[in-house]
């Protein structure tokens, strides 16, 4: 049934409480009845109203709690809704380019509803055999991060060695997966036993890469990085000569003030070994987008990828899952159910 556009409703919202230091958790955002909105997108604003259906949880976003504006991103406003990755359904529209129906990925808010005018990084959702929660997942923002870093950071060789860290993760499992498919020897690690169990990884010690390296008998080509701290400096004199290093995060870092970030002890194996290690944003490759939705998305539909989410359902329930990240709760791609329809 349509949204009745004549009522007014109370918009149920996430806030951001106020910046933080140290690992985020589920009491620095707040569950609330926002002020009364009519579901209507004001004439001549050329913006359009959206219904809010999963939201993504992303490690990026713990950057955003902290009052620090030398960021690709700008921090959060305290007191202001949170913002984040989401799929959701345009239910009136002042856009031309977008009409009651439409399915679009984008940014918006942790909220019920939101008024979008910013189309930067959105796109329509054409709804088909791939469900729409991976539009934030293995077809969003965190899948195209695998893409980027992997193809064009990591330029692969077919029988090459690749690890990569957080295997389990939103980018880890599709790093993974694309390695495997283009011919490289893979190993993988995660935090617990039971992501060890749901993707048939390594549960690695630092030390099996400093003083017992059976899974790389001849070091490692490509290293994706999603940890940092004592496992980026094991992994530092494990590497091959010519290897590449894709810094996607180093969650093991997060919340960690500058004082106790852990140093790194071996980045001098770069120079003998003629290492390339890289930071990347997945933004700076956009214009690979298309290709990148064209192939992965045939990949997964012909039954040779899969991807794993962690659902929750109701938006308030976002606030304990995004804190799950940085407790190694999640198993898979962390998603927020808000609404089915």
């Amino acid at each position: 049934m349509d949204e009745d556009f004549s009522r007014i409703v109370g918009n149920k919202q996430i806030l951001f409480k106020g910046y933080i230091e140290g690992v985020p958790k589920e009491s620095d955002m707040e569950f609330k009845l926002g002020n009364g909105m009519k579901l209507e997108a004001p004439k001549g604003s050329g913006a359009f109203l959206v219904k809010n259906l999963y939201l993504s949880c992303d490690p990026y976003m713990r950057g955003r709690m902290r009052d620090f504006h030398g960021s690709y991103i700008p921090p959060f406003v305290p007191g202001s809704v949170v913002e984040g990755f989401g799929v959701s359904k345009v239910i009136d529209s002042d856009n031309p380019n977008f009409k009651p129906g439409d399915i679009v990925s984008c940014f918006t808010g942790w909220e019920e509803y939101t008024l979008l005018r910013n189309t930067e990084q959105l796109r329509k959702v054409q709804p088909d055999d791939i469900p729409l929660s991976y539009h934030i997942g293995l077809l969003g923002m965190p899948g195209f991060t695998a893409y980027a870093g992997f193809y064009e950071v990591c330029a692969p060789k077919r029988d090459e060695r690749v690890f990569v860290s957080a295997a389990s993760g939103a980018v880890g499992q599709l790093v993974g997966q694309l390695a495997k498919l283009h011919g490289c020897y893979v190993v993988g690690s995660a935090g617990s036993k039971q992501k060890v169990c749901c993707f048939g990884i390594l549960k690695a010690s630092f030390s099996q890469f400093m003083h017992n390296i059976k899974y790389f008998p001849e070091g490692i080509d490509i290293y994706f990085e999603n940890v940092g701290g004592a496992m980026l400096d094991a992994v530092l004199v494990n590497m091959r000569v010519h290897g590449r290093i894709a810094v996607c995060g180093m969650v093991s870092q997060a919340g960690i003030g500058a004082s106790d970030q852990q140093g790194i002890r071996n980045l001098f194996s770069l120079v003998p070994k003629r290492v390339k290690m890289q930071g990347f944003l997945q933004s700076d490759y956009l214009y690979l987008f298309p290709r990148f939705v064209e192939q992965v998305g045939s990949l997964y539909k012909e039954g040779k990828i899969t991807y794993l989410e962690d659902m929750n359902h109701g938006l308030e329930s976002a606030p304990a899952a995004f804190a799950a990240l940085f407790t190694g709760k999640n198993v898979g791609k962390q998603v927020v159910c808000v609404a089915r329809t």
